[in-house]
């Protein structure tokens, strides 16, 4: 088999923009985003850490590492599923988000899961 299929694990991210958090005439913009990683591989591998890298429309960029997810370091069973929310504040209605996990299979395999860049944007500001 494969070695990119045994150790493999997809994520989807859904944003969504948070007006009640948000406050445009201070230039804070509050969004959520959820996350869904699935194990598509043939091997349990355990989340440890993330890299996330944050870019707003004026293009300053933050990078957050740490461990786990939302305080947990879930391990996905093959075909298993690990859902969560966060979310984070730029000072522009329109962003990007793209990083990784750091997974460590059961058989001590280190892998990253990538997360495709997906964008933060308030409702109809974008075309």
């Amino acid at each position: 088999m494969a070695e990119s299929k045994k150790y493999e694990v997809a994520v989807s991210a859904i944003p969504q923009y948070i007006a009640e958090q948000s406050d445009p005439a201070n230039d804070s913009y509050v969004f959520a985003y959820a996350i869904t990683l699935e194990n598509v591989g043939t091997v349990p591998a355990q989340l440890i850490s993330r890299h996330w890298i944050i870019t707003d429309a004026s293009g300053e960029v933050q990078e957050v590492r740490g461990l786990g997810v939302v305080g947990q370091q879930p391990l996905l069973q093959p075909g298993e599923k690990f859902e969560y929310t966060s979310g984070c504040q730029l000072e522009t209605p329109v962003g990007t988000m793209r990083g990784s996990y750091q997974m460590t299979a059961v058989d001590g395999k280190q892998f990253e899961a990538q997360i495709g860049e997906f964008t933060l944007a308030v409702p109809r500001v974008l075309h």
